[in-house]
This record gives C-alpha cells, sequence and structure tokens, in this order.
C-alpha cells in the first residue's frame, strides 16, 4: 500500500504554518513602511502593492539566508530598495545616479513634506523656501542614506527610532544623517539653520 504524502506537500497548510513566527513577526513590523516607501518611489497604490508582495514573497523564499545576516533589517531594507530601483529601470525611468538612487518622482512626492517642515525652521527666509525646484535640486544630490532619511522622517512622518529600525541603523546615525541632509539642502540653498536637539550629532 502507498503511503500518502503529507499534508503540506499538497498546499493545504496555511501560509502562516509554513513560515515561522519571526518572519510574521517582521512582515507585522516593516510592510507597512516598505509600501509606503515603494509608494512614495513608484508613484502608485496598485504598484506599491504589488512591489511590496513581491519583496516579503522574496524575502520568504530565503528567509534562512535572510536570518543568518548580521543586520536583518538593514539587508532586507537594501534588498527592497534594489527592487524599487529594478523597477523604475525595467519602465524606462533610471535613477539619478549610481551612487545615490534617488528618483525623480519620490524627490517630488517628498518636497511639499519637507518643504513644510522647513518653513516652521526658516520662517524669515519664506520667500527663498517657496522654490520648490531649488529644493528638489538640493535633495535630488543627497546620499542615498541621506536621502532615505528625509524621506523617512520628513515625508513619511516616521519617528527617529523608528526610521531607524526600518533602515537597519541606530536613533543617533538617523539624527546625524538628517542633520547633514538639512545642513546640506540649507546651504545650497543659501539659508542659516538652527539645530533643534533632536538634531544634534
Amino acid at each position: 500500500m502507498t503511503e500518502l504524502p503529507p499534508p503540506d506537500s499538497a498546499g493545504t497548510r496555511e501560509p502562516r504554518e509554513i513560515m515561522p513566527n519571526a518572519y510574521w513577526a517582521f512582515h507585522a513590523l516593516y510592510h507597512r513602511p516598505y509600501y509606503e516607501y515603494a509608494r512614495v518611489q513608484l508613484g502608485t497604490k496598485e504598484d506599491a502593492e504589488r512591489m511590496v508582495h513581491g519583496t516579503f514573497l522574496y524575502l520568504a523564499v530565503i528567509w534562512t539566508h535572510v536570518t543568518s545576516q548580521a543586520n536583518v533589517a538593514a539587508f532586507a531594507w537594501s534588498l527592497h530598495k534594489v527592487r524599487v530601483a529594478n523597477e523604475l529601470i525595467m519602465n524606462g525611468r533610471e535613477p539619478a545616479g549610481p551612487e545615490t538612487m534617488v528618483f525623480d518622482r519620490a524627490v517630488k512626492a517628498a518636497t511639499t513634506a519637507v518643504l513644510r517642515d522647513f518653513r516652521e525652521q526658516f520662517r524669515a527666509q519664506m520667500d527663498a523656501l517657496e522654490s520648490s525646484i531649488g529644493l528638489y535640486a538640493a535633495m535630488d544630490r543627497l546620499p542615498e542614506r541621506q536621502f532615505d532619511v528625509m524621506v523617512l522622517c520628513f515625508a513619511l512622518k516616521y519617528s527617529t527610532e523608528r526610521a531607524g529600525r526600518i533602515m537597519g541603523i541606530t536613533p543617533a546615525t538617523v539624527r546625524t544623517l538628517r542633520c547633514s541632509a538639512r545642513r546640506k539642502i540649507a546651504s545650497e540653498m543659501g539659508l542659516e539653520i538652527e539645530l533643534g536637539i533632536d538634531d544634534e550629532e
């Protein structure tokens, strides 16, 4: 008599029974920010949902490799960003530069939120800040991690701690990157800035 195959080989087990709890905890923690980042980059809800579904499906397939990394969050974040970059390239939209991987649509989407924050800090120079072209150009030249921090903290309104967890870096590093980005933008736009306690390096 032939032995019947185990239930999971016939695909009858639920996904939550197949993947370990650590995967689902990671999914619960990072799905939303990954989706929001993809939406900023790709421009539509549908594209972002498809992208994030694909990212987490791929992470599930290579989960053993993922968990062997020294910094799981940083590894997964990098993988997600590479997938977003590839999607843009496949659709004929090149990154601004190989070193920064800053994309036009992301900069445009983030500009409004960053302008609002900068207005609060540089009230005396409001007229200069009304030029989103200048801010766009300054953001476009930020290094990759500085740009990510600006998107996560200002456009998507994540806290310093949350942005650090998403990127796989410490809150202190987030503050340093944010401070450097704001100084660079302000310098390029000819503005004086006063750093608050949350921006101290």
